[in-house]
């Protein structure tokens, strides 16, 4: 059976309290992450975490300029942790009752990694390739494809290759016919 250790994702991008917003923003781009855990300092341990969301419901929604803000200001702290030995089940059941989508995994006061809905679902089920042919299509492309950095370029790439290859799968069975 598949626990927290088995899926989560590490090493964790840490930032201190101190740090501005915009440090924040220029880390999580710079290390293609949607999140971060917070520290006091080093030899303290974690302290709490700071989304992609907070900082544009926290700073960006409300007008402030993120060169000023600083990241203990709007960070989530008591986060929510994840143990290391939770099955996928209660690491899932943890989120939800949380309504969250990442937490920390610490064990002994060590961070050891971050556990996401994303790792639950793409991680906890290794080794099943998708069953139909489509799938199987779309991923071989997604592979020999170079992602661009921007989230939402990005997805739209995907989507773009995504229906590209659904057309041509269209025409090579028109072509049999």
């Amino acid at each position: 059976m598949l626990t927290v250790r088995d899926i989560m994702t590490k090493p964790v991008v840490v930032i201190r309290r101190s740090a501005t917003v915009e440090n924040a923003i220029w880390l999580m781009r710079a290390q293609r992450v949607r999140s971060l855990v917070v520290e006091e300092s080093h030899e303290k341990g974690p302290h709490g975490i700071l989304t992609e969301k907070d900082i544009v419901y926290e700073v960006i929604a409300q007008g402030d300029n993120p060169h000023f803000v600083r990241v203990g200001d709007i960070m989530r702290r008591r986060c929510v942790q994840v143990p290391v030995s939770a099955t996928l089940q209660e690491a899932a059941q943890i989120l939800a009752d949380a309504g969250i989508h990442r937490a920390p995994v610490i064990e002994r006061n060590e961070l050891l990694g971050i556990v996401s809905v994303t790792d639950i679902l793409i991680k906890g089920h290794p080794g099943v390739p998708p069953r139909d042919e489509l799938s199987q299509r779309i991923q071989e492309a997604l592979q020999h494809t170079h992602i661009i950095d921007d989230e939402e370029a990005q997805m739209e790439q995907e989507c773009n290759i995504a229906w590209q290859v659904l057309e041509d799968m269209r025409l090579d069975s028109t072509a049999y016919v």
